[in-house]
């Protein structure tokens, strides 16, 4: 699915909701994405990959930086456990979603479920792993598990301040 500029007749690709703006010369200027959903392969470069396009889709929203950076490390953290503790959907994938919502920001991983639930753990400060759930209990103003037909849902709702909203409050 593709946004077509109404003045130039240029396209752009487009999520499920997309906004884009025309300039004067009819060229598109940006596209905000309120939601996106990509399949990654369950391995760890998936990642980098995840971090990147949401980045992109919230710098291109306006979302202040450390919001975007808050939503990025969340995204790993949850993405890294799947890739670490679950099955894969069919066709050995992993589903992340981001929303952007007013002022928060959604985000999902969805694999195919293990043989145990995904629980917060209080890590010894020599234990090499275990704070990931600790992460996202800090930065999330929620976060919930939810089952599925396929598997396994983990989700964290954030705050998402936009850049232009903090420029009109001065």
């Amino acid at each position: 699915m593709s946004f077509r500029c109404r003045r130039s007749g240029h396209f752009a690709p487009s999520r499920s909701v997309s906004i884009a703006e025309c300039s004067a010369s009819g060229r598109v200027l940006r596209e905000v994405r309120d939601s996106s959903a990509v399949l990654l392969p369950c391995a760890p470069a998936s990642v980098a990959v995840a971090r990147h396009r949401l980045t992109a889709d919230l710098l291109a929203a306006g979302i202040f930086d450390t919001a975007i950076s808050d939503a990025a490390l969340v995204v790993s953290e949850l993405l890294s456990n799947a890739i670490q503790h679950a099955h894969p959907l069919p066709g050995s994938r992993l589903q992340v979603t981001w929303m952007v919502d007013g002022s928060s920001i959604a985000v999902t991983v969805s694999d195919g479920g293990s043989r145990t639930r995904p629980r917060l753990r209080h890590a010894s400060a020599s234990t090499q792993g275990g704070r990931g759930l600790g992460i996202v209990e800090h930065l999330a103003r929620t976060w919930g598990i939810r089952p599925d037909n396929n598997g396994l849902t983990v989700w964290a709702v954030l705050p998402a301040p936009r850049k232009e909203s903090v420029s009109r409050a001065s």
